[in-house]
């Protein structure tokens, strides 16, 4: 790698494209908690009622792994918390980043707060307090927002609308173009990606705990119910409901790019699949004597989510309106979901001090020897550069990551162009094309939002337009387009 010359030359993501400096200001690590490749993991602080603190938690999931992961050579981990403050110009400052060490080798717990400094020492010290906890965030965006709430749990819905469903049935008719291809994507995941020794292993901070995280994580904190976008707002204090604002909610955060765009796209996959089911099921009560539908809800509550059948979130499949959220929920984790957190990931993570995969030592401050601590003092920026991926680490991933950004050009558009299947149903054809009218509005509605001024979090010097729930795009790395479905 040190002798390669330009053997191995991407192209600049955008981001630097943009601004070389982006990745030290705090505003543009707050920014992407809004509007980066992860928008899932930022909460609001319950606690508070001026609504005003949010926090990126990874303390729970990530503690009882720490000892562990430290015992892999070239890796470390913390359990951390990170605080923002809401600002008047509804920005995200950040203002503390815990990192929480156990109880380990005898040693007694090691915990510390830091802070934005203007002081050198502790300048330094917050730069190193962030590259940790965006590694950690790279690992639960790609563990968890990534691979479990996508690619992952959508597998038990393919298996059993192709087991229960009648390829004549209109749900097997809907839901088709938004399984494509998936399982042949993740059969790949499964051999260079997530596998022993693979990408994630090798080059993120959890190394062989990826999928133990991934499992705990799915266990913690998967919800059926919560997967629908207006019940994940709300879930993490994100939005309240409101009959009287657009969507029904209010959210917490006005200029919250995904959230804003999300909510758009989610009303529109909704209508459509509303319109959709009461042509199909004019009589209610046909849902609920559907026996091939009854077996296909079944089977993913009680086969492919056997762990959790006995859950109460789990939604009754009696209605129409049952029906019309438990598709829509579907049809929004295979597409747009998937596209928030993916076709980003070159753009904000392929130049990796704006977002590293993997912290590889400890924090100057843990039980430090004078020679570590004077090493620090002398030359801190080695000590960055040594905690960031390495060189072969950091190649590995943005190979991968180049990749998974890529629309390859046979990639089909949500709403783009109708299934033959819709197309011999006249009712079915024009509720598809208000579906396609209403994704071109929201195109036109995010180029607005973008050359806005006054949504500081999508516009500014340097700041790359938040576009990933633009439904349309180009082959290549755009950082835009919603696929039907998890091709990628």
């Amino acid at each position: 790698m040190d002798n390669g010359g330009d053997a191995l030359r991407f192209e600049m993501p955008e981001t630097m494209k943009r601004d070389k400096f982006c990745w030290f200001r705090d505003g543009e690590f707050g920014r992407q908690t809004l509007a980066g490749v992860n928008p899932f993991s930022i909460k609001l602080v319950m606690a508070i009622k001026q609504r005003k603190l949010f926090i990126l938690d990874y303390h729970d999931l990530l503690l009882p792994f720490v000892s562990k992961v430290r015992e892999i050579e070239g890796t470390t981990l913390y359990g951390s918390r990170t605080l923002f403050f809401l600002t008047p110009e509804g920005t995200l400052r950040p203002l503390a980043i815990e990192l929480t060490r156990p109880p380990t080798d005898g040693n007694p717990q090691w915990s510390q707060v830091f802070t934005p400094c203007e002081h050198s020492t502790g300048f330094w010290l917050w730069m190193l307090a962030k590259a940790h906890v965006l590694a950690h965030d790279s690992g639960c965006h790609q563990l968890v927002s990534h691979w479990l709430r996508t690619h992952c749990v959508v597998e038990p819905y393919i298996i059993a609308t192709n087991r229960q469903l009648g390829v004549t049935h209109p749900v097997f008719r809907l839901l088709r173009p938004h399984f494509r291809n998936t399982m042949a994507t993740n059969a790949v995941a499964r051999q260079s990606l997530i596998n022993a020794g693979g990408t994630i292993e090798s080059s993120f901070s959890p190394g062989k705990y990826s999928m133990e995280i991934c499992s705990v994580a799915y266990d913690k904190l998967w919800r059926f119910d919560l997967e629908a976008l207006p019940n994940d707002l709300i879930s993490r204090g994100m939005a309240i409901e409101d009959p009287t604002a657009p969507h029904g909610l209010k959210l917490t955060i006005e200029d919250y790019p995904f959230a804003n765009d999300g909510l758009i796209l989610w009303d529109a996959i909704k209508q459509w699949v509303s319109d959709y089911v009461h042509h199909y099921y004019l009589d209610p009560s046909v849902v609920a004597c559907d026996e091939e539908l009854q077996a296909w809800w079944a089977e993913i509550r009680t086969v492919g989510h056997a762990d959790k059948k006995d859950e109460p979130w789990w939604p009754e499949l009696k209605t129409p309106h049952n029906l019309i959220d438990i598709l829509a929920t579907i049809i929004w984790v295979a597409s747009a979901h998937h596209a928030a957190v993916n076709f980003g990931q070159y753009t904000y993570a392929g130049y990796f001090p704006s977002r590293p995969t993997i912290a590889r030592i400890k924090m100057p401050t843990e039980d430090p020897s004078d020679e570590d601590w004077n090493r620090f003092l002398e030359k801190p920026e080695a000590v960055l550069l040594e905690t960031y991926p390495s060189k072969l680490q950091a190649t590995t991933v943005i190979a991968a990551l180049y990749v998974l950004s890529y629309h390859s050009p046979s990639e089909e558009y949500i709403g783009e162009h109708i299934e033959a299947a819709w197309a011999d149903d006249p009712i079915i054809k024009t509720a598809f094309e208000k579906f396609n009218r209403r994704l071109k509005e929201l195109e036109e509605i995010i180029n607005e939002r973008n050359a806005n001024p006054e949504l500081k979090n999508r516009n500014g010097a340097g700041i790359v337009p938040y576009e990933l729930l633009k439904p349309f795009s180009k082959p290549g790395v755009t950082g835009k387009g919603v696929p039907y479905s998890i091709s990628n």
